[in-house]
């Protein structure tokens, strides 16, 4: 790392606990959104909305939205909860099929009323309101925080058998190494791929949303570029355990990270292309070929000024 991103650990990382509810509900001064984007996640929507609708009752946050795309009835888990439910399909729906997760996160933006926007995935297990808190917590109580990570440690789990680490493999061999290599001021974030985020509006109206899986990398580097690393924090969260995918499906997910981070480096003149838009598998199934075109929706702020 580093010796300003060592410096920037040391000063903008947080534990959750430094966050409890009664803090937020004190120093809050903005309304606030909390969204999850969901796929067929009926087995967890269910226990994480009982985690967070409290907050909303509370008044901790204001809005509690599930962004779905299912066929497992995970619609109707959240509605049936009291949580608002909006189908990814119907929002912006001049703009066709939603293209993947930051399509669907971009998308919702349209149906956030908070000031304040604190994006969730809907897979985790063994959830927790500090969560929601934990990276909640900068934004609402730190002046001058505009944009919050959550990190924490992953248990791989293999069939019956758990260990306490090796989850997260694309962040390990994929994304950590990129920012060390061409973000060294980004190199001390723990999680670069971690779903859990907040940040202020105004800031996410002005950043471009990477349609799939290399949103989380591509808002980070461009929240970094455009308010600075001051601007920016993580906050430990402790666990977070889910489903892990096979090894299988692991290189088109570094591939869309990679991609990412490309497109980024294009724009700042670090790298030529074109580069290309497909990722073709080898082995046995040499046929299996992943197209991930790097689809990016452009800043809200600049649609509306556009109008």
């Amino acid at each position: 790392m580093t010796i300003r991103s060592r410096a920037w650990y040391r000063s903008n990382t947080y534990a959750h606990g430094e966050f409890r509810p009664e803090r937020l509900l004190a120093a809050r001064e903005r309304s606030v959104s909390v969204c999850l984007p969901a796929r067929n996640e009926a087995r967890t929507i269910g226990p994480i909305l009982e985690q967070l609708l409290p907050l909303r009752e509370r008044g901790v946050v204001d809005q509690i939205v599930v962004v779905d795309h299912s066929n497992d009835g995970t619609d109707e888990i959240a509605r049936a909860l009291g949580a608002e439910v909006h189908d990814q399909e119907q929002l912006m729906p001049e703009l066709g099929p939603v293209l993947g997760k930051g399509d669907a996160m971009w998308r919702a933006l349209s149906v956030l009323t908070g000031e304040v926007i604190c994006f969730l995935d809907a897979d985790s297990e063994r959830f927790g309101a500090h969560f929601a808190c934990g990276v909640l917590g900068p934004v609402l109580c730190r002046p001058g925080i505009a944009f919050v990570k959550g990190f924490y440690r992953r248990p791989f789990r293999v069939g019956h058998t758990t260990v306490p680490d090796g989850g997260g493999r694309v962040t390990e061999l994929t994304a950590r190494p990129l920012l060390n290599l061409f973000f060294p001021d980004l190199a001390a974030i723990q999680q670069p791929l971690a779903g859990e985020i907040a940040a202020r509006r105004d800031l996410l109206e002005r950043l471009p949303f990477t349609t799939g899986y290399g949103v989380d990398i591509g808002l980070l580097i461009d929240a970094y570029s455009l308010a600075g690393l001051d601007a920016i924090a993580q906050v430990d969260l402790d666990v977070r355990q889910n489903v892990h995918q096979p090894l299988r499906d692991l290189g088109p997910m570094a591939f869309a990270v990679l991609q990412a981070v490309a497109v980024r480096l294009e724009r700042e003149g670090r790298l030529r292309g074109p580069l290309p838009l497909t990722f073709s598998a080898t082995g046995a199934d040499a046929s299996h070929i992943a197209v991930a075109e790097p689809v990016e929706r452009p800043p809200l702020a600049s649609l509306r000024a556009a109008a």
